[in-house]
């Protein structure tokens, strides 16, 4: 098994985990604070942040094009559309050679 598949694999325990503790904690409280809520809230925006601004920085100029067109179609279709696109027209550079 490849390093990167070890590494798929690890990051999608960990999701897992993190997300079932999350759960676990959740239901143990009566009801969730304010700033906790807003906080959580705040998580989905901050991890796809994370994982793109660094992409965006380093990358080359198709990956940041795919980025800028996915911001603008995230206006219109929903996330998981998004992403779903904004991998494909990655995948498409790739194999076009332009990143």
């Amino acid at each position: 098994m490849s390093e990167t598949w070890v590494i798929i694999l690890a990051s999608a325990v960990l999701t897992y985990l993190t997300r079932v503790g999350g759960h676990l904690v959740l239901a143990r409280m009566e009801r969730v604070p304010p700033r906790l809520e807003a906080a959580l809230d705040a998580v989905p925006a901050a991890v796809l942040t994370s994982i793109v601004m660094p992409v965006f920085i380093d990358g080359d100029i198709a990956e940041k094009v795919v980025i800028l067109l996915c911001a603008v179609f995230a206006l219109r279709l929903s996330l998981l559309a998004t992403v779903v696109l904004g991998t494909v027209l990655v995948a498409l550079a790739r194999a076009a050679g332009l990143a």
